[in-house]
């Protein structure tokens, strides 16, 4: 069945009319819907709509809503993956990823050793294709949500912005570090953010500083993994534990 997001704010009396011009190109010249075609749409919260084509207009779609399902969730963890930005078109394929793994939150982040170095326009554009590769992946995957796409931080304000997580762990390359297992095993955690570093890992002020604001550093085995293969290593094990 065809999914589109829509924002619940636009459902009314048992309707819902498709304006932006994305969509309604989608649906009608891609793929050709025709009145009476069943599409199941989502909102922001998270809930479903069971919904029918009613009208094919020419700048508009309009669409019965036939029911409004109980709620569903991806587990009752969330989780946050702070990544450093890594060369190329890698973050691309990073966020598509994770969105499939059910992340909640994707905060593209610039460290000491990130190669990319983005001006303030580049950062805008590169977000705004972020944000649509997320929402493509949300609707391949049938994943109810969307994840939230962050501006680009640097790492200093990702931990000050950290206090409202209950376990912030930060994998590394060296040091004193403990394993995801067995943190997990003894804690229960709510709502979780994860630390990627870039190629060259995180520096030993960057590993101290987000120890002061209450990271754990941990090791996730003896390969050095490259950036992309870190943020969906991590995020899957979580995942899976957690479920």
């Amino acid at each position: 069945m065809i999914r589109l997001h829509v924002s619940y704010k636009g459902i009314h009396d048992g309707k819902m009319c498709i304006r932006d011009n994305n969509q309604v190109h989608y649906l009608k010249d891609v793929l050709r819907v025709k009145p009476g075609e069943k599409i199941m749409l989502f909102d922001e919260k998270g809930d479903e709509y069971a919904s029918e084509i009613k009208d094919l207009l020419p700048e508009s779609i309009i669409l019965s809503v036939k029911s409004v399902p109980a709620r569903s969730r991806l587990g009752n963890l969330g989780l946050t993956i702070a990544c450093a930005i890594p060369k190329k078109s890698k973050m691309d394929d990073i966020v598509d990823k994770l969105t499939q793994l059910g992340v909640d939150r994707i905060i593209p982040m610039e460290t000491e050793r990130v190669v990319v170095k983005l001006d303030r326009d580049k950062k805008i554009l590169k977000v705004k294709r972020w944000r649509k590769i997320a929402e493509s992946a949300s609707l391949q995957s049938q994943r109810n949500t969307i994840p939230v796409i962050e501006g680009v931080q640097d790492i200093k304000t990702v931990l000050g912005n950290s206090s409202p997580y209950d376990l912030k762990l930060i994998p590394a390359l060296e040091g004193n570090r403990k394993h995801l297992k067995d943190i997990l095993s003894r804690l229960k955690p709510r709502n979780v953010l994860i630390f990627i570093g870039p190629e060259g890992d995180f520096t030993c002020e960057e590993i101290k500083l987000a120890q002061n604001y209450g990271c754990i550093p941990v090791t996730l085995g003896d390969l050095v993994l490259r950036v992309e293969t870190a943020a969906v290593a991590v995020a899957s094990f979580i995942r899976l534990y957690a479920f």
